[in-house]
């Protein structure tokens, strides 16, 4: 088989562009690499890029010259570019890995849907962008070989919001890499020393944009700050509409008991999540949400949120509230601050629940899939 992958959003610059999407492309590739020696495969990639990949000898990376990372050079590519080389390059099949394939592939397709935030969630993009990504996600959905959702709650949605047979989806779990690990105590020790990293705080690690929910946080933090008297620490670049949470900052008088880390690379995230006394994550909306399980796997223990695909992320294994209960959230806080029992409770049921997800696991049953579409013949 030559198998391809659309590989545009695989970024490695330090900043929020290699989470989410990026994160998922690389964990997928490197795993199908060690997997499958076999077949060959083609990964489509945007400038600068390949420099990062060691892949083994079945495999090509092939870059484009326009920076495809943004909407406006990648949008073409998938429509026109993509179909004239998956026929040059006389592909089995086409992998997607958001939401879009061509509309004229010469070959089958397979999507990876992740989220649908462009219609769930107002002001995520732009006008534009959002009206590219539901049509283009339509059409692709419908025209699969296959499609593959990031957890049972994305799934249901592309069920109920584009009426696809269920039958079709398959679960496609992400996971936290191998670097998420409990950290010995001597290097953690170190490692404060050297950052000046407190002692004991909270801590939230993602993209700082409006579905994060970063100010219901901040207005939870200020109801239990001069009780409980440790310190929140916010790690993540800033995403769309980031602006109110400075504002509410401000409005609260926070001051200095609210730190602002700026992008944290992912070098530094396994230990952050370590040094961290819990980690929170008052998301409203995830098509899967991987920081809490980077949290878990890292020994953390976690408060989140029962919104979206987050409950079934994280099981019994982390405390949820309600994004928009304020003071629900804050008495979590509050007891999460206090209650040491709870927090190693709440590690150790973390741990046996990361252990649960594993990118080799998404590889197996990907290449799976390709086998299946590829014997199928299907169009």
């Amino acid at each position: 088989m030559h198998l391809t992958i659309n590989g545009h959003l695989l970024s490695f610059d330090r900043s929020f562009r290699q989470a989410g999407v990026s994160n998922h492309t690389r964990h997928l590739i490197f795993e199908l690499a060690k997997l499958d020696r076999h077949n060959r495969y083609t990964l489509f990639v945007g400038p600068g890029v390949r420099q990062h990949l060691d892949l083994p000898e079945n495999w090509q990376v092939l870059e484009s010259r326009l920076p495809t990372i943004k909407p406006k050079y990648r949008i073409p590519w998938e429509q026109f570019v993509a179909p004239l080389l998956l026929a040059r390059q006389r592909a089995t099949l086409f992998h997607g890995l958001l939401n879009i394939s061509p509309l004229l592939s010469p070959v089958p397709t397979i999507v990876t849907i992740h989220d649908l935030a462009f219609m769930d969630v107002t002001g995520s993009h732009r006008k534009a962008n959002r009206r590219y990504l539901a049509a283009a996600t339509r059409q692709g959905v419908r025209q699969a070989a296959h499609i593959f959702a990031v957890s049972e709650y994305s799934k249901q949605a592309i069920v109920e919001r584009l009426g696809i047979d269920p039958a079709r989806i398959s679960i496609a779990y992400n996971a936290a890499g191998e670097q998420y690990r409990p950290r010995p105590a001597a290097k953690l020790a170190a490692w404060r020393r050297d950052k000046g990293v407190p002692e004991q705080f909270m801590l939230y690690l993602g993209t700082l944009e409006p579905r994060k929910n970063i100010p219901n946080l901040l207005r939870a933090y200020a109801k239990v700050r001069a009780e409980v008297q440790m310190p929140l620490l916010i790690g993540g670049g800033k995403g769309w509409h980031f602006e109110e949470i400075f504002a509410t900052h401000a409005e609260l008088g926070l001051g200095d008991s609210v730190q602002f880390l700026g992008y944290v690379p992912g070098e530094d995230l396994p230990l952050w999540y370590n040094a961290a006394t819990f980690f929170v994550y008052p998301s409203r909306y995830e098509g899967f949400g991987i920081p809490p399980l980077e949290a878990m796997a890292s020994g953390t223990p976690v408060l989140t949120t029962n919104a979206t695909s987050i409950p079934e992320v994280v099981g019994a294994a982390a405390i949820q509230v309600d994004p928009d209960d304020v003071d629900g959230m804050a008495e979590q806080l509050r007891r999460m601050a206090r209650d040491p029992a709870l927090r190693a409770d709440l590690r150790e049921r973390g741990l046996r629940r990361a252990a649960d997800f594993s990118w080799a696991t998404l590889a197996q049953n990907t290449l799976e899939v390709y086998r299946q579409v590829a014997g199928s013949g299907a169009v």
